[in-house]
């Protein structure tokens, strides 16, 4: 990719910032409600939540400014233990990481348009993927000035929110408490926190999605620490102003169990009328995450297609050097997903089954410190923020498995399934 098609520092924390902000704190408030009825407690969980991907961020951020290759954990796992786990981590990533995520997102955009256009949920969430694979089509200018635009109205619509109960003096409000409680210890080191903990990384997966796309960045050894290190930390501060505003304005009771949690506080805001353009507002900025995914996704394909000759195909390009056989494929898939499963078994597939990945990755740190002594950039405080990580990723994986084995289960087959792929694939 020539110098004029690399994308720009701004583009690289939108990325991060667009992966993050979507689906999550739009919908995983409903699951947490229930388990964790306590103000102080829901907000210390996203705050978690914010470090734990922080620390990831920075390890990340190391790793990839020692590579600076495009791919994500599918190269970097490559490198530093084997192929054949690399080449896993990348089948997780298109099944799961993207095409998952990717029809999470098309899922939510469905049920907030539902209330605006009145089309059914899953033909909404179908065209919001082809519209997005389309806009991408047409190269790294047009997808990246989609994905600033796409952005910019987000975190505007997020504003607006925050700042809404100020003047809407006629709203009955919550007035829940956010200050530590009695019970709010007990609430912390319970399995509900743990296990609503899945829906919080959810929400926070894509600190890491400017390392997907490395070799696309211009001067990665400087941008791609700021992209990934800048992006978190606004999200972790975005997150804790919407999820207090969210539990300001509504009851647990109108929360629990929703997945358009915007449009429950939108509508008690404004009302409905108002709340109905709220709700295609929403709809739209969440294209930014389904756009987000779809600049990452197809890298991976991509990069795999250049490592083995059987997957080749998926580094054609178009006239625009897109590799659009790649976002075909991520795009089909998604599709069939949306046919085939609901959002909430979704996202506990995608948490447990990226953090698996993410946690071998930051263990790999301690491999590139010895590899890369002369890395152009080191995270602070080495090596606690990479310990904190995985202490706090393994709680949360023991904990969903003792509660929901088969998530596991589908994981492990899904990874299963990449290696035997891999034993096709890397065949002379």
């Amino acid at each position: 990719m020539t110098g004029q098609n690399k994308y720009a520092l701004s583009v690289g924390i939108t990325l991060v910032i667009a992966n993050m902000i979507g689906t999550g704190v739009f919908t995983s408030l409903g699951y947490q409600v229930g388990p964790l009825p306590s103000g102080f407690s829901i907000l210390f969980l996203w705050a978690l939540g914010g470090v734990v991907a922080l620390c990831g961020a920075f390890t990340y951020a190391e790793i990839a400014a020692s590579f600076k290759k495009s791919g994500g954990e599918y190269y970097y796992l490559g490198q530093l233990y084997h192929p054949s786990l690399g080449f896993a981590s990348g089948w997780i990533s298109l099944l799961v990481g993207f095409a998952g995520a990717i029809s999470a997102v098309a899922i939510a955009i469905g049920e907030y348009a539902h209330e605006l256009v009145g089309l059914p949920v899953k033909v909404i969430a179908i065209a919001a993927i082809i519209l997005v694979s389309f806009i991408h089509w047409f190269g790294v200018k047009t997808g990246g000035l989609a994905q600033n635009i796409l952005t910019s109205l987000k975190l505007t619509l997020i504003f607006v929110f925050c700042v809404a109960p100020f003047f809407a003096s006629s709203v009955s409000f919550s007035h829940l408490s956010f200050l530590p409680q009695p019970g709010d210890g007990a609430l912390i080191l319970s399995s509900g926190f743990a296990i609503s903990l899945v829906y919080v990384v959810y929400a926070y997966s894509g600190w890491n999605a400017a390392a997907y796309i490395a070799g696309n960045l211009e001067k990665p050894e400087k941008n791609l620490p700021r992209s990934l290190i800048i992006g978190t930390l606004t999200v972790i501060l975005v997150y804790l102003m919407l999820n207090g505003t969210f539990l300001y304005v509504a009851s647990f009771g109108e929360l629990q169990g929703k997945n358009d949690i915007g449009n429950v506080v939108a509508f008690k805001l404004f009302g409905a009328t108002i709340g109905s353009v709220f709700a295609g507002l929403f709809s739209t900025a969440l294209l930014s995450t389904l756009s987000a995914m779809t600049i990452a996704g197809p890298r991976v394909l991509e990069a795999m297609g250049e490592d083995y000759p059987r997957l080749k195909k998926f580094t054609a390009t178009n006239r625009y050097e897109m590799p659009y056989v790649a976002i075909i494929a991520q795009g089909g898939w998604a599709i069939f997903l949306v046919l085939v499963s609901s959002f909430k078994e979704i996202i506990q597939y995608i948490s447990v089954s990226l953090s698996v990945f993410a946690m071998l990755t930051v263990i790999g740190i301690f491999i590139v410190r010895k590899k890369f002594p002369d890395s152009s950039f080191r995270l602070p405080l080495y090596p606690l923020p990479p310990i904190f990580f995985i202490l706090v990723t393994s709680w949360m994986i023991y904990f969903e498995f003792a509660k929901n084995p088969m998530v596991i289960v589908y994981s492990l087959g899904t990874i299963l399934s990449g290696l035997l792929v891999y034993r096709y694939v890397s065949r002379k």
